[in-house]
């Protein structure tokens, strides 16, 4: 772990996308966490791949580490927050013609002091935010719940509100990269997909559900008891003569965000022609297709 290639630390190409540096830093961590691993240096390889991971995780910071690695962070100026914030030392580079002027930052580095002598501090900086993602369950999504999810040092607990969406965004104030300086720590911002269920698709909050009927039951009409998704049943009514993918509703029974923020559930109808039949059943049908109406004759 003692290198100052920060690709190496976390063990990617330097051609890695965000993605593979982030899967590479959350398996690092996990590994090295001075919670988890005992080993004497363990807090100090946690810290390593920390940087590494602030530092290659930023388009910004990622993009001057390449440029001016051998003279940047690998060089000693890896404390610098000027560095930290992803700025680099100078709009000019470390030539002339851009007047990069270092004098402040080794004053600092050997007395703490900037120009004219006068004590210095660095400001005060938020920690960057951590962007991951989780996948919930259908019926967690609808009824609420909680999950488990990784953080910046260790796990947490997240709540999952009642009818959450897929897509949607979760904050957990403080569990992102610690501050510096006596900054507030990062957040930890968490995108929430849902799980697919047998019966049930979600459309925002309402509910549907597919429901096959034969022929002759979309035609004469029939009574279904039907489980709906929070829990007990419906006893529906199918008019006759309903069409496939027409769609009944039921108000108040799909999914329930809050007591003003209530969904609907949906029946789809399906109508499931038979594919197996016999003589008889085939001879009955035709003599009843001669006294159906053709519903494409006034298209």
């Amino acid at each position: 772990m003692a290198s100052n290639d920060y690709y190496q630390l976390l063990g990617v190409d330097r051609s890695a996308t965000a993605d593979e540096i982030r899967k590479a830093y959350r398996k690092l961590a996990r590994k090295y966490h001075p919670d988890v691993n005992k080993d004497d240096d363990a807090a100090t390889k946690f810290s390593e791949v920390q940087e590494a991971y602030d530092t290659l995780s930023d388009a910004e910071k990622r993009k001057m580490y390449d440029q001016y690695g051998s003279a940047g962070p690998q060089g000693g100026f890896r404390g610098d927050p000027r560095w930290q914030q992803g700025g680099g030392f100078g709009g000019g580079g470390f030539g002339g013609g851009g007047g990069v002027d270092f004098s402040d930052f080794f004053n600092e580095a050997m007395g703490g002091r900037g120009r004219g002598g006068q004590p210095r501090s660095a400001p005060a900086q938020k920690g960057q935010n951590i962007e991951t993602s989780i996948t919930v369950t259908f019926m967690t999504a609808l009824k609420g719940g909680s999950e488990e999810v990784q953080t910046a040092d260790g796990s947490a607990t997240v709540r999952i509100p009642a009818g959450m969406e897929s897509g949607k965004k979760l904050r957990l104030k403080g569990k992102g990269h610690q501050g510096m300086g006596g900054g507030a720590n990062g957040d930890l911002m968490i995108t929430v997909s849902v799980g697919g269920h047998p019966l049930y698709q979600r459309r925002g909050l309402d509910v549907e559900m597919d429901v096959d009927l034969s022929i002759v039951e979309a035609t004469l009409g029939t009574k279904l008891s039907l489980p709906l998704p929070l829990g007990g049943t419906v006893e529906m009514k199918i008019p006759a003569g309903v069409s496939s993918s027409q769609r009944l509703r039921v108000k108040g029974k799909g999914a329930k965000a809050s007591e003003d923020k209530v969904g609907d559930f949906y029946a789809v109808i399906h109508i499931v022609a038979p594919t197996d039949l016999d003589d008889e059943s085939k001879e009955l049908l035709e003599k009843l297709g001669k006294r159906i109406p053709n519903p494409r004759e006034d298209s």
